[in-house]
Order: structure tokens, then sequence, then C-alpha cells
């Protein structure tokens, strides 16, 4: 029996894709190895949304080709997309495969065996306008679904490189996400999170059809589905529509994570964001009255180029005032490639790391507010794995649907279930329950 080894850098598109190119392979029947353990065949999922992604790319590579000399080394994902030429180069290396035609993979290698020459298999990803359907009927780590829906963006963002890594915006057939949703329901998922390079641009491309109507559908559609989480949307993609979807819907959960990067409509004119900060406002402000408890996370840039500290300052105050219950700070990375890479006014690391620091500070304060509305109140959590905070107690913790982190006394055996907590303390980065009793076991049809 053939054996192959993943190694997935990146964001959580890439782990969903190697957990498709795994089902190409288990078809086949080959046995899957750890990375680091010997094997026949090496895939690694590269990222390249900063530069250090390339680097660490570039490290696994390496890593694999050490590991056995003679194995297979094939390189897939977003760096090998954008830089082709630049992965064939490193010695060892057999087949470079983009974003696209993953499922041809396997082609390749069975083609790498017989000629022993070196495949570069990257095409222009601009002139893909289809959908890569890819399956996932089920995952290694067993109690939160990918279902990826989308891929591509069309925004061009000033800071980022992924159109030229995903292409343009492909919606996935609706039948198909319905299908694919229903197969993870029967697998026993009890949550499904909807992921994509754009998730919330899903149906810009198909006619009559749009994310609003997809999920109406999942709901009425798929049985026994009990949680339906977006990954990420933009705040221009939270129609008035999709508001009243979210407020009628029983299985979409309380929070949305809508990407902010900055609160200064200066520095979002720079990073060309396609929204102000009066538009964002009056969105947060329709979605709270739709959802009154409802978890907003964001992510945000720091030390763009040209951030005076006044700009900061308007980021600083927005999130303050809006309640954000959770942020991803990051400080401004120069990625070769991209227009800001090239922008006068580059920020001194020193500054940047200062803001970062100060706006930690503001997450931890208002990620503990937002827990301390929930304290002696009743969640439903789906447990993830054990939680190492106290060795005499075992324990296990997972999130609720507002995404709050909790963990309870418990075993494995809860892993996987949506089981009803008492919040006795609201904390950050988690807090601690009680168990009340288990509400949904996880069903798995053979």
């Amino acid at each position: 029996m053939s054996t192959v080894a993943f190694h997935t850098l990146g964001c959580k598109v890439n782990h969903y894709e190697t957990e498709a190119i795994w089902q190409l392979f288990k078809e086949q029947g080959y046995e899957r190895r750890e990375f680091d353990h010997h094997s026949e065949v090496y895939v690694i999922n590269t990222c390249t949304v900063t530069n250090t992604g390339d680097k660490k790319s570039r490290q696994v590579i390496r890593r694999a080709v050490r590991s056995n000399p003679d194995a297979v080394i094939c390189v897939t994902g977003c760096y090998a997309q954008t830089s082709p030429a630049e992965i064939m180069a490193i010695p060892g290396v057999d087949i470079v495969v983009g974003t696209q035609d993953r499922t041809k993979l396997l082609g390749y290698i069975e083609q790498y065996k017989k000629e022993r020459t070196p495949i570069n298999a990257v095409g222009n990803i601009m002139k893909n306008r289809i959908y890569e359907e890819l399956d996932v009927p089920a995952f290694t780590d067993r109690t939160r679904a990918s279902l990826k829906i989308q891929e591509g963006c069309n925004n061009f963002c000033t800071f980022c490189i992924i159109p030229w890594a995903r292409g343009l915006m492909r919606s996935r057939d609706p039948k198909e996400v319905v299908r694919q949703a229903q197969q993870l329901v029967d697998a026993g998922y009890l949550e499904i999170v909807l992921t994509g390079i754009h998730t919330g641009g899903y149906g810009e491309d198909l006619k009559d059809y749009n994310l609003a109507q997809l999920l109406r559908d999942l709901e009425t559609q798929v049985t026994g589905l009990k949680r339906l989480r977006i990954s990420s949307i933009e705040a221009s993609q939270l129609t008035d529509e999709v508001i009243n979807v979210l407020q009628e819907s029983s299985i979409v959960v309380r929070h949305l994570h809508i990407p902010i990067q900055s609160g200064s409509n200066t520095v979002l004119k720079r990073m060309r964001r396609k929204y102000t900060m009066e538009f964002f406002a009056d969105r947060l402000v329709q979605l709270r009255k739709a959802l009154p408890n409802l978890a907003i996370t964001s992510d945000v840039i720091i030390g763009f180029p040209g951030e005076t500290e006044e700009e900061f300052m308007e980021t600083f105050n927005f999130i303050n005032d809006h309640k954000f219950s959770e942020l991803h700070v990051f400080p401004y990375s120069q990625r070769t490639g991209t227009p800001a890479a090239r922008m006068d006014g580059q920020i001194d690391e020193d500054i940047k790391n200062e803001r970062v620091h100060r706006l930690i500070t503001l997450n931890d304060q208002l990620a503990k507010e937002y827990a301390s509305k929930f304290e002696g109140e009743m969640l439903e959590i789906i447990p993830e794995e054990r939680h190492d905070g106290n060795p005499a107690i075992e324990m296990v913790e997972g999130y609720a649907d507002n995404y709050l982190k909790v963990a309870i006394p418990g075993d494995d055996s809860l892993i996987g279930k949506i089981v009803k907590v008492k919040i006795l303390k609201a904390g950050y980065p988690y807090n601690t329950g009680q168990f009340v009793r288990v509400m949904e076991e996880m069903v798995v049809q053979s």
C-alpha cells in the first residue's frame, strides 16, 4: 500500500482543501502517515498571505525532502500558484499544482513515476471562472465541519496578494452545497462552518441566487443540522435581506466575524476597502437590533503605511464604542507584489508593536465585558478537546454558539455532542462552566 503525508500552512480554506485532497488519495487506497514520518508521497499545501508564509512553506518543503529523498514531493496552494518557478527551483520538488486542478494530482504522480521529470502544472488562475468541486465527507478532527462555498475574491485590497493566488470570485453550485451539508450532518456533525476566500460574497456571480437564499435553503433542506456559522462576512455583504435571515433563523449562530481592518476612513481608502466607517457603524446597529446579544469578532491591521496616531485612535475608539467581542490584531506586514508594500510612509516596527499592544489590551477588556453578560446564564457548547487548565480535574472545552470558549469538568465522551452548561465564571480567553446535560449526540449514520 502506498503512503502519503500532508502538511498544511495558512488558513481554514487550506485545511479544508488538504482534507479534500486526502479523500482523493484515500479512494486510491493510500494510507495516511504523520508528516514527520517516512512516506512515499508528501503533499505540502502552502500559504502566501505574507512573505513569512512563503518562507515557512519553503522550510516545510525542504523538511519533506530530507525525510525521504526518494519520495514524490508535491507542492500545492497559494504560494505554489503565485511563485511556481521559485518552488520548482527547490531541489527535490517533483510536482507543483496551484489552487486549481488539485483533482489531477494523482494522475501527475503516476506520470512523474513513469517519466521522472518534474511537473509544473500551474496555470493562469485569472482565467478560471469555474468553482472546483472538492468533496470532504468527514474531517480528521471530528467536531466542527467546514464547508467551502466559494473561491476567489474580486476586491484587490492594496495589502493583499490573495486574488492573484486564488483568482476571481466563483461560487459553488447551491445544490452541491446543500448535498455536501447533508452528507456532513449524516456523518454526525452538529455544526457546519461555511467557509471560502471571500465567503460573504457567495452568489455575486450567480443569476438570481444569493447568500441569503443559500442560508434559507440550508435551513429548510438539510435534515438534522443544528448550527450554522459563517466563517467571515464583509460589512457590504450584510444586506437587509441577510440580516433578516439571521434574525429569523433557528440554526445560524449569534456570532459574525466582520473584518474591519481599520476604523479610519482615510486608512480604508489607502487600503482600497469598499466601505466607510459610517456605513460599517450602520450595519452594526441594524445587526444588534435584529440580534441583541450578537458576538461580533473582527480582524484589524495596525500600522498600515501612513497610519498616524490620530488614525490609529479612530480605529481604537470605533472598536471601543461598538463593543466588538474579540479581535485578531495584526501588525501590517509588507507583502512583496502588493501596492501597499511600495507605498511611502512605512511605519516603524516599534510604533506598530506599541499600537498593537494597546489594541490587544482593549481586546482583552472588551472580550471579558462581552463574556460577563453570560455569567450565571445557560449556554450550549460543543466540546472539541481536552482543557488543560487544571491538572487535578478532567476538563473539556468547546465553543458556544456566540463563540465564547467554555471549559467544563468532563471527559472525552462529551466531545462532539451539544452540551448545556451554566457559566459560573466569565473570563478570557475562556469561561468556566458547569455541566447541565447532553442535548444532542452525534449520530453517525453508517
